[in-house]
């Protein structure tokens, strides 16, 4: 059960989870990963659901799902309705689960970060954060860090979740979850999203956080989830996440001159980057591929160095993993 963000006794240790689960996916992961701090009596666990003053659909509307990218990629997200907290509250940890969006951080997730409470909520607290997304998550992270460093908030772990499917085929399945809500895979490609099993599995997350929680290691300077295996940075998608963001930065630009969200002046510029984005999709990505698999080995120490950079805190590392599976 939530409670109530008034402050307990300090023998009990206060887990804030920050909440916005667009199609219902990151909230089972959350609910997955909070499940052994609910069940812990000396554990309370405050869980603030984020709320869009003007909700987001799912299904997703086509031109609405294109119309959140301008103000997903520069940044400036949509107001959300008040909040419970206050920024008076003290947490020991935080807990928060996001998507991407355009390679960025979801709108709510941003909304929250740039609102006043949470400069005041989370200096100087340990954050983990937990995505869960298609595949290009990299950029994204390096955003969402940045707003955490802007609150004075310090990143002790990171839980990365990605579509198991093939990126090309994820380019795809993914719209068509979100727009047409249709999970199941079509023309012989798999289902949109993260598998049964790996949503299962973050609950050794949740019972290594229970376990740090007692030990005060939560204080320290350590990831919290180290040796389970919690992300694995795959770098060659950066080059085509830099392409991602350029583009859609410059598009965005351009498409916020014509006017605010739902302004009909947008739909065209809108289909317009439709259609480029399909273009590019079916012609260059391919090619883009291509190439950087045939320029790989060229780059080896490159990707290696980047990898170990996006895998911290936490790591890809697995052998304390036996020690918290089911």
């Amino acid at each position: 059960m939530t409670s109530s963000p008034s402050s307990p006794p300090r023998s009990v240790k206060r887990v804030l989870v920050l909440r916005y689960s667009q199609s219902g996916q990151l909230d089972e992961v959350a609910d997955r990963i909070v499940a052994p701090l609910r069940a812990d009596p000396s554990i309370e666990v405050h869980e603030e659901t984020l709320r869009p003053l003007a909700p987001y659909p799912f299904p997703w509307p086509f031109l609405s799902f294109f119309d959140a990218f301008p103000e997903s990629a520069h940044m400036k997200p949509q107001p959300l309705a008040p909040l419970s907290l206050t920024g008076q509250e003290d947490f020991d940890l935080v807990i928060l689960p996001y998507q991407v969006w355009f390679l960025a951080p979801s709108q709510p997730v941003a909304a929250f970060l740039k609102h006043p409470v949470a400069a005041r909520l989370l200096k100087g607290k340990p954050v983990v954060t937990v995505i869960a997304c298609r595949n290009m998550w990299l950029l994204a992270h390096e955003k969402l860090k940045g707003m955490l460093d802007d609150v004075g908030a310090r990143l002790i772990d990171n839980v990365v979740l990605t579509d198991p499917g093939p990126t090309l085929a994820t380019f795809f399945t993914t719209p068509a979850w979100l727009i047409w809500g249709r999970k199941r895979g079509f023309w012989g490609m798999p289902d949109a999203g993260l598998s049964t099993e790996q949503i299962d599995g973050t609950g050794r997350f949740g019972r290594a956080l229970r376990d740090a929680l007692h030990n005060d290691l939560e204080r320290g300077t350590q990831p919290l989830l180290a040796g389970l295996g919690a992300v694995q940075a795959n770098a060659r998608l950066l080059i085509s996440e830099k392409a991602g963001t350029r583009s859609f930065y410059l598009w965005g630009k351009l498409i916020m001159a014509a006017g605010g969200p739902g302004a009909w002046q947008r739909k065209p510029l809108l289909l317009l980057y439709v259609l480029f984005l399909l273009v590019l999709i079916i012609t260059v990505v391919p090619v883009s591929l291509s190439l950087q698999a045939l320029l790989r080995p060229l780059f080896r120490g490159w990707l290696t160095k980047m990898t170990a950079q996006f895998e911290c805190p936490s790591g890809s590392a697995t052998d304390r993993t036996p020690l918290y599976d089911d």
